[in-house]
């Protein structure tokens, strides 16, 4: 399995960060500071005041991205959760496709903490939390049963973050992860850039540093329907993804090692298929999870114009809403909402159904710290992180 990571010298590293992260990208207009704006030209629905106050000393805002075709993306520098995300149907109607919160409250409940948000400083889960390095075991949350999941009891998702630059249609956020932060070794310096393209993409750009040797696994939890918030299940979401095999789990969603192969299995998505049609046949790894919840091991190719891997698409039939998922990263997890039950109410007062969205979190594997034979996770100094993941929208044919 090749390993999709690339590492240059930390001066090199400094110099890209500073150098572009700070500089507004080309076709840009002025930079248009969100929480300034009148809250109600949030198509949305969602108010900026909702979202300003003050968290461990730092600020708190929420920020409007928007590129010239009119779609609109709002993000709070408070675990950069994608609050809203206004995409086109058919017949050029917009609706909010992720699901998330009307206010910074919804996101600060243990019930709220991943929707949309970064996650780090590991993605996924960590098999009974911990690691060993170089050896010394590192002991992590246990905040998944007897695993690690996301970071941790207070992960990225639950921190404020600096904001580095902001335009019309990009926003870049900062921090540096302090030393054992979460039981994690090194201080760790990371960026995320989102910019929306004027061809209807929301791309991400992750990139890190660290001054000790560390495990670092980023990704976007956002939760998609592409009906539009409160608009049922996905099980009619055709879904496709690259992906020969999985990594098959045990109880505790853990990998259990050798991956899995996907044909004459319900996890067959090479050729698109409703997610629902065989979600509940009678399979262990579907009853583990109590549906999908697995990373699918992704194909080296096809590639984009940009070298980036086809992970997946997923289409809505009713609206034509199509979105295509492209990555550097070796794997995707996912995830049908199989615990979602209801009790969790978000934006337009609709409750969080079971299997009420999809998510594609782009990876490396679970618990690769523990599996040698998995791509590695680890991130040395001198060396940069980086990662870029593109969730493209356009209309079905």
């Amino acid at each position: 399995m090749k390993i999709i990571r690339n590492h240059v010298p930390l001066l090199l590293f400094s110099v890209l960060i500073f150098g572009s992260c700070k500089q507004t990208p080309k076709n840009n207009e002025a930079p248009e500071i969100v929480d300034k704006i009148e809250p109600k030209s949030y198509m949305s629905g969602i108010y900026a005041e909702d979202f300003k106050t003050s968290l461990d000393g730092k600020s708190v805002s929420l920020y409007l991205l928007k590129n010239k075709n009119g779609i609109e993306a709002s993000l709070t520098n408070f675990g950069q959760h994608l609050v809203s995300l206004m995409v086109p149907d058919k017949n050029g109607n917009y609706v909010d496709i992720v699901l998330g919160f009307p206010t910074l409250e919804g996101y600060q409940k243990p019930s709220g903490k991943f929707y949309g948000s970064v996650i780090g400083r590991y993605g996924n889960r960590i098999a009974k939390g911990q690691f060993e390095l170089d050896g010394e075991t590192y002991s992590l949350a246990r905040n998944n049963g007897e695993n690690h999941l996301h970071g941790g009891d207070k992960g990225f998702d639950s921190v404020v973050w600096e904001v580095d630059s902001v335009a019309q249609n990009y926003i870049a956020f900062s921090r540096i992860s302090p030393d054992m932060e979460e039981g994690y070794p090194g201080n760790l310096d990371v960026k995320v850039a989102y910019l929306l393209t004027d061809d209807d993409a929301l791309k991400i750009d992750y990139f890190a540093a660290t001054d000790k040797k560390t495990h670092v696994n980023l990704t976007n939890h956002s939760f998609f329907n592409l009906k539009g918030v409160g608009k049922g299940n996905v099980h009619g979401h055709i879904l496709k993804v690259n992906a020969d095999h999985i990594n098959a789990v045990d109880e505790g969603l853990i990998p259990t090692g050798a991956p899995m192969a996907v044909e004459n299995t319900p996890f067959d998505f090479r050729s698109p298929k409703p997610i629902g049609q065989d979600i509940d046949k009678d399979h262990p790894q579907l009853k583990i999870a109590n549906g999908i919840d697995h990373n699918f091991i992704l194909n080296e190719t096809p590639k984009n114009e940009d070298g980036l891997i086809f992970a997946a698409s997923v289409k809505e039939p009713e609206s034509g809403r199509l979105m295509e998922v492209f990555t550097s990263e070796p794997g995707v997890q996912v995830y049908t909402s199989n615990f979602s039950d209801g009790t969790t109410i978000g934006k337009n007062n609709e409750p969080f159904i079971f299997r009420g969205a999809l998510c594609l979190e782009t990876q490396h594997f679970p618990d690769s710290p523990n599996q040698k034979e998995f791509p590695s996770t680890v991130l040395e100094p001198g060396q940069e992180y980086r990662s870029t993941t593109v969730y493209k929208f356009t209309i079905a044919e």
